[in-house]
């Protein structure tokens, strides 16, 4: 057993960090939360319904980015991103162009055409990270989202999270660095290794 006794709540305008030790279970209770991964006992719920009869709605209504990006090499950022975000149309007039401002932002603009085996693992982070503009999602479960990321791209997740979770979101995350939110709380749950 990896994480025991855990009472967590997320919601609607929260931040819950997950601290712990490598090895502690962040990952193994981050998964098990979004329905991911087995749990032995107790009951993890979506908007007060048991995960198991409701999980596609919560899918729906959640971003996971993981601790690897999830970018694919033999694809440019664009690409992955369409791909990775499937409610996005590429038939539909500006969407690429918004895709492709998002990345600007991101600091990406001369990457854009790249396969993303040829970014740095900062940059590809970057590219995952740009799902948190593109999708529409009540909660964003983000696993070591500044894995790799500079000091910039730090800046950048920091106040994405402020404006989402200013506009009603949620976020749960586990980080090793210290990422502190302008007068918002933060709940944090520690586990112990």
């Amino acid at each position: 057993m990896l994480v025991d006794r855990i009472d967590v709540s997320v919601k609607l305008a929260s931040i819950v960090q997950i601290q712990g030790t490598n090895g502690s279970g962040k990952t193994t209770l981050l998964r098990a939360l979004i329905g991911l991964a087995e749990f032995d006992e107790g009951d993890i719920f979506w908007r007060g319904e048991p995960v198991g009869g409701v999980r596609d709605a919560m899918h729906a209504q959640l971003i996971y980015l993981g601790h690897k990006s999830g970018v694919t090499g033999g694809l440019t950022p664009l690409e992955n991103l369409m791909a990775l975000c499937p409610e996005l149309n590429a038939d539909t007039p500006g969407v690429a162009e918004h895709v492709e401002a998002i990345l600007a932002e991101l600091g990406l603009a001369d990457r854009i055409a790249l396969p993303s085996a040829a970014l740095s693992a900062g940059q590809q982070r970057r590219v995952a990270l740009a799902r948190l503009r593109l999708q529409r999602a009540a909660l964003w479960v983000l696993d070591e989202p500044l894995t790799s990321l500079d000091t910039q791209g730090q800046d950048w997740l920091r106040a994405e999270i402020q404006r989402h979770v200013g506009s009603g979101g949620a976020v749960i995350f586990t980080t090793h660095q210290p990422l502190s939110f302008d007068s918002l709380p933060v709940q944090t749950v520690v586990l112990a290794g």
